[in-house]
């Protein structure tokens, strides 16, 4: 009798482990494909990053145009001075004047409030930044 009591407690264990390796063996060929997918696509990637890669580029020039020294007109010269300037450095210095003056709007900061000096430059007493450089560029000569 000790002996087909050990025979049922083998075949217990024997009956899980089956059941515990068939469901293994149908996930293993899809996590299989899956895993070759995913091997395929980091090879794929690297590649094309390094493809993608260029060559150190030369360094950048500034544009001979915009630094060449220009004179202001007698309004435009009160408030940036009367010796030729490059136009960038127009703008850097009408930008100090704006806010040192606080002339920037407080609700709508693209917007620039005139003074007595701005008024004649610009010709009309609210500007918007973006229209401010074509009408520098009026007085510049």
């Amino acid at each position: 009798m000790a002996t087909a009591k050990k025979a049922p407690a083998k075949k217990a264990p024997a009956k899980k482990a089956a059941a515990a390796k068939k469901p293994a063996a149908k996930k293993s060929a899809p996590a299989k494909k899956a895993a070759v997918k995913k091997v395929a696509a980091k090879k794929a990637a690297p590649a094309k990053k390094v493809a993608a890669k260029k060559p150190a580029a030369k360094k950048r020039t500034p544009n001979a145009a915009f630094m060449k020294a220009l004179t202001p007109s007698a309004a435009l010269a009160a408030v940036v001075g009367s010796a030729p300037l490059p136009r960038t450095e127009v703008i850097s210095k009408l930008w100090a004047y704006i806010k040192k003056n606080k002339l920037q709007d407080a609700v709508n900061k693209r917007m620039i409030n005139a003074d007595a000096k701005l008024k004649e430059i610009f010709g009309k007493m609210q500007v918007s930044m973006f229209e401010m450089a074509g009408i520098i560029g009026k007085h510049l000569k």
